[in-house]
């Protein structure tokens, strides 16, 4: 194990001191007792002070402790300083090192508000995430400018990810020019939502689907359960008329196919039938795309909801974090997707993750062997 925690320390080395060179606890270590605490459950600075009292003599197997364990204020203050970008950087350099992306995997990226990390004159953290949805990890991260929005943080995201031969898939607000070409540069494919914020897009989609007489491919799922059943038709248009009618009027970079993909649910409860429709479109960059993978794929990018932003929320509380100051919201952030990336790399876990949380605080052996496989 030790092998895996000098590992994780090398990447984190890159990170710069901002405080006076006679500080009394080094800047790594207070780095590697944080990520150890979160994992173990702690969610402040509070917790991940007595996390590191109570585990003091194993720390000191693999860190330089000659003054001890940093106060809850030192965590804070710590924190609050550290350059996030720098941070979320270190973050995605590891994970770029472990994580393999490969084979038209899917890579969703999405935002995320945390409620109660609002200043008297700051805006809460608003985090975009790249989520790799077959490992069921989180890759990268990037907090939008307090005057910004997430069109400007995915293509900085984007320099942090190596996405050569991935597939990218965003909601609308991604489903910029700028952004599609950035993906196609650096190796990638891209499956964005269309909707009114590209007006001229969303219209020439919208009727091109409209026109019967042009052929498609189309792929028909149907699940059923507990008096509900629904219904998924992906439809899929390539082919010369991309080009003059798409193509042509908004320069899109490799786009080769639209995606229609309608969702219709039947709810039968007390002997009466209600049923609803909704129907949403993409844009495709892939020259050789089928309705039944782009199916997958568009459910595959709501990974990133249910599987990350929802748990981060239930298992690490995040909406309920009173951390406001400085950078210090947005670095507990990457902490707590170190955590989970951890947590999920044990394929033998039969428990959630908040449980797993607390298996990591009651045994080291468990929480090392976290640290390994999060290596893995």
């Amino acid at each position: 194990m030790a092998q895996a925690i000098t590992n994780i320390t090398e990447y984190f080395l890159a990170v710069t001191d901002k405080r006076a060179d006679n500080s009394a606890h080094k800047l790594i270590n207070i780095i590697m007792i944080a990520i150890r605490g979160v994992i173990a459950g702690a969610d402040s600075w509070v917790e991940i002070e007595h996390f590191g009292r109570d585990r003091i003599d194993w720390l000191r197997t693999f860190l330089e402790l000659p003054n001890g364990i940093p106060s809850r204020n030192t965590f804070g203050r710590v924190f609050a300083l550290i350059n996030p970008q720098q941070f979320q950087s270190s973050f995605a350099t590891w994970m770029r090192s472990v994580v393999t992306l490969t084979g038209n995997k899917v890579v969703a990226i999405d935002g995320k508000t945390n409620r109660r990390t609002f200043g008297k004159d700051t805006k809460p953290l608003h985090l975009v995430s790249a989520f790799a949805t077959a490992n069921g990890v989180a890759i990268g991260q990037v907090a939008t400018d307090q005057k910004s929005n997430e069109i400007t943080a995915i293509p900085e995201l984007l320099k942090l990810l190596d996405i050569k031969g991935c597939l990218i898939t965003t909601d609308a607000m991604g489903c910029q020019g700028d952004i599609a070409a950035d993906i196609v540069s650096k190796g990638g494919d891209y499956l964005l939502a269309v909707k009114g914020n590209q007006g001229n897009l969303h219209k020439d989609v919208k009727a091109l689907f409209a026109d019967i007489t042009i052929p498609r491919d189309v792929n028909v799922t149907e699940d059923s359960g507990h008096g509900r059943v629904d219904k998924r038709t992906c439809e899929v248009i390539t082919g010369p008329l991309l080009y003059d009618r798409i193509r042509h009027n908004n320069n899109w970079v490799g786009l080769h196919a639209i995606v229609k993909v309608t969702a219709e649910r039947t709810v039968t409860t007390t002997g009466k039938t209600h049923q609803a429709t909704a129907s949403r479109y993409y844009i495709r960059s892939d020259e050789e795309p089928t309705a039944k993978r782009l199916q997958q794929a568009v459910r595959e990018h709501w990974d990133v909801e249910n599987n990350l932003h929802w748990v981060i929320d239930m298992a690490f509380r995040e909406d309920e974090s009173r951390i406001r100051t400085g950078n210090a919201p947005a670095n507990m952030a990457v902490l707590r997707h170190i955590a989970l990336n951890g947590i999920r790399g044990d394929k033998d876990r039969k428990v959630g993750i908040k449980i797993s949380r607390h298996k990591a605080g009651w045994s080291t052996d468990y929480l090392e062997k976290l640290l390994g496989l999060v290596m893995a």
